[in-house]
């Protein structure tokens, strides 16, 4: 049989591994990972960039040629920036100028054009809520100007859709529906929601542990005490406008030194170099293991959401 063409770069977006992490975790339990990573756009965002605009494609929102636009801290605008060449749109992002110059540069690499807006209270590498929203409100203003379709991720559907129709059962599939806990940090909430839906159909006693940054923890019902922390693209400081609480058993809290410590032993120990909500994830993921919580052969999933390359 001749070789298997890839079309283009969208169909290289899902069916990603699950990595056994027991070298950086020998115990209790074990930790599996969604090496979301390893997508064209380097995360997870891929998946909700390419179903928003395939949707918005199909229903007439986007038409053929039409600019994007969008408000990123990274991985989204890479995501798009995939989808949009395969498709033939200029992409527009906007983006806090708190969030690392690796990411503008890997950005404008992939067709982007950039705007960096500057930050209202948050420190270089440290973005908050405010940030964002000041990020997503001149992004509205360039859809507007340019005609242009604003992908308003916080509020696009599909994202969450796309995650419970395809990231959850591959990762139900690839474990052999062994999933005793699924652990995830929250930005829009996409992954953690749609993943958990699926798991939760296929086994309702599956449990959903959320992270948010130390600090920074409205999904707990706590008061937010640090704004400004290093996992960048999570822990905005605010409640998405797609959350489903009863898909949330517990909050998980990691600080900014667990995150870099976990981010190193994943790079010497793993060989995997990736950001910081990504090793927040497999820190949470460890604790929730020995907390007692769960048995102590249980298997808990998470993902890697990106590379570390942009940080």
């Amino acid at each position: 049989m001749p070789p298997a063409i890839t079309p283009s770069a969208l169909d290289l977006i899902g069916n990603t591994p699950l990595i056994a992490l027991d070298r950086a975790h020998p115990g209790p339990g074990r930790i599996l990972a969604k090496a979301e990573f390893m997508q064209p756009g380097g995360s997870v965002k891929d998946r909700a960039a390419r179903a928003i605009l395939l949707a918005a494609r199909a229903d007439g929102r986007l038409v053929r040629g039409a600019p994007v636009v969008e408000m990123t801290s990274g991985n989204m605008g890479a995501g798009l920036a995939v989808a949009c060449a395969a498709l033939g749109h200029p992409l527009v992002v906007t983006l806090s100028a708190g969030n690392s110059p690796q990411r503008a540069r890997m950005l404008e690499a992939l067709g982007a054009e950039v705007v960096l807006v500057p930050q209202v209270d948050g420190l270089p590498g440290q973005v908050t809520g405010a940030d964002v929203a000041a990020a997503a409100e001149e992004a509205g203003r360039l859809a507007r100007e340019r005609g242009g379709f604003y992908v308003d991720q916080f509020h696009a559907s599909e994202g969450v859709g796309i995650h419970r129709d395809t990231t959850g059962p591959e990762i139900w599939a690839q474990s052999g529906g062994r999933v005793d806990a699924w652990v995830a940090s929250v930005g829009t909430g996409a992954t953690f929601l749609g993943v958990a839906a699926a798991l939760r159909a296929r086994n309702p006693q599956v449990v959903c542990a959320a992270v948010e940054p130390d600090g920074c923890r409205p999904l707990a019902g706590e008061p937010v005490t640090k704004p400004r922390h290093v996992l960048q693209g999570t822990g905005y400081g605010s409640v998405p406008p797609h959350w489903d609480p009863g898909l949330m058993d517990l909050a998980v809290s990691v600080t900014d030194d667990e995150a870099a410590h976990w981010r190193r032993l994943l790079a010497i120990r793993e060989g995997l170099h990736v950001g910081y909500s990504a090793a927040a994830n497999v820190c949470a993921a460890a604790a929730l293991l020995a907390s007692g919580r769960l048995p102590a052969d249980a298997v808990a999933v998470t993902v890697l959401c990106d590379t570390g390359l942009k940080y």
